[in-house]
């Protein structure tokens, strides 16, 4: 796999174990992590340029639908999950020390062979 390629799903794998921790967080207390998502939306409609607007819609559906649906999105391996999660509402759900620890966790699980393949 060339360098670039490998970064690609280096990223994407890291991204995923970020939004297990936040689906985990979303089901311990769904109120506040979606009206954190909602305010994340409101001021990412505000900064960035129409090229998101479809992706902040179905987050914006999903943040208002069932419960079951979002956080199977969120941890979802589709081509559809895996492009909303490039323009997450979630920033801000785990502390930082908490999403250090995913890091650490999935830097290690990478390191001994789970994405390096």
């Amino acid at each position: 796999m060339n360098r670039a390629l490998r970064d690609h799903a280096y990223n994407e794998e890291r991204s995923l174990w970020l939004h297990r921790a936040i689906a985990a967080r979303l089901r311990a207390d769904p109120g506040w992590v979606r009206a954190k998502a909602k305010a994340n939306l409101a001021r990412i409609r505000g900064s960035h340029g129409p090229s998101v607007g479809p992706y902040l819609c179905r987050w914006s559906e999903l943040l208002d639908g069932p419960l079951d649906t979002l956080a199977g999105m969120l941890i979802s391996e589709s081509q559809d999950a895996r492009d909303l999660r490039q323009c997450t509402p979630f920033a801000g759900v785990l502390s930082p020390h908490e999403r250090w620890e995913v890091y650490r966790a999935f830097r290690q699980w990478w390191l001994v062979g789970g994405g390096a393949g």
